[in-house]
């Protein structure tokens, strides 16, 4: 009778830690910052930790991890960054040559305009023909803190709620 409980105390003390991995997981997510963007608050090669959120629990002034919209979206993005001597925001592909911007899988900018918020349209250029006098509900205006090197709302209007990661909780390393 005692092996069995054994096993059973072997299987719990692996579960629990296991269980608590898992869960970590679903909630948070380790980013390696690429590109200048964000300088000076991230440098390209830091370590972040995101907290995976609805878009309900972001405030203006957080700085958000988003899935880029699918490149054919993204109008002006090629123009934004040609000649850009160190490739800063790329990623590179396999299969493209290795002068062509391709546009990263997330993205790490600052939410400025939540959903209720006023549609910041002088800052943003392509919100300056939306309808809405304010943000709609589960969309976000973003922008890189680097606007020279930063390509955000102001190219490609409001992230949607489907694209939004999660919040920067804190820099994990420094570059």
């Amino acid at each position: 009778m005692t092996g069995w409980y054994v096993v059973l105390a072997a299987a719990c003390a692996l579960a629990l830690p296991v269980g608590v991995l898992l869960w970590a997981r679903r909630r948070y997510v380790v980013i390696t910052v690429s590109g200048l963007s964000m300088r000076p608050t991230y440098d390209h090669g830091e370590r972040v930790l995101i907290r995976r959120v609805p878009v309900t629990r972001v405030r203006p002034g957080q700085v958000v991890v988003f899935a880029a919209a699918p490149p054919g979206t993204w109008q002006g993005f090629e123009a934004h960054h040609a000649g850009d001597p160190d490739g800063a925001g790329l990623q590179a592909r396999d299969d493209a040559d290795a002068n062509t911007p391709v546009a990263p899988r997330w993205m790490l900018k600052r939410a400025i305009a939540v959903p209720g918020d006023p549609v910041p349209r002088e800052r943003c250029p392509a919100l300056r023909s939306v309808a809405d006098a304010a943000v709609p509900p589960g969309h976000l205006v973003v922008l890189g803190d680097n606007p020279s090197r930063s390509f955000d709302s102001r190219q490609s209007g409001y992230v949607t709620p489907d694209r939004l990661v999660g919040v920067v909780v804190r820099r994990l390393s420094r570059a």
